[in-house]
């Protein structure tokens, strides 16, 4: 892990490889480049990135920074696994000073519940008071004049 390093610097994202792999995930699949660059622009970002500046993973937070924050879109690309590069970006992202004291961190995942457990993420206290607008790659960029 001495190789890698984490940044919350937005200028070092490369938009166009996030673009790539969320567009093949199972919970972004086929999701416009627009949208991933308007989610981008109003979230805190993280990348995690090789010593040659080459980023293999990302993470994004949607928060208030005051009460509440929903983590998504967490990947560490397939190549560079099994180095414990997602226990390094997690732990980056929770002690991130924007994130601190919050009420209520959540997050959706249907394949990676044993890693957020380590970082102390649970099953839903109460999922029945959830709910959901489920409406997949409804964003459209605005035209421009």
């Amino acid at each position: 892990m001495n190789n890698f390093y984490v940044s919350d610097d937005k200028s070092h994202l490369n938009i166009e490889l996030i673009h790539a792999f969320l567009t093949r995930s199972y919970w972004a699949k086929n999701i416009s480049l627009a949208t991933v660059k308007k989610s981008i622009e109003h979230s805190l970002c993280f990348g995690i990135y090789a010593v040659e500046h080459q980023q293999v993973g990302f993470a994004r937070v949607i928060t208030d920074q005051a009460t509440f924050a929903y983590l998504s879109d967490v990947f560490v690309l397939e190549e560079y696994r099994g180095q414990g590069l997602s226990k390094q970006l997690i732990q980056y992202v929770q002690q991130h000073a924007e994130l601190q004291h919050l009420r209520r961190i959540v997050l959706a995942t249907s394949d990676a519940h044993t890693l957020y457990e380590q970082f102390g993420f649970e099953p839903l206290n109460s999922p029945t008071n959830f709910m959901e607008i489920w409406q997949p790659n409804i964003y459209q960029a605005p035209n421009k004049p």
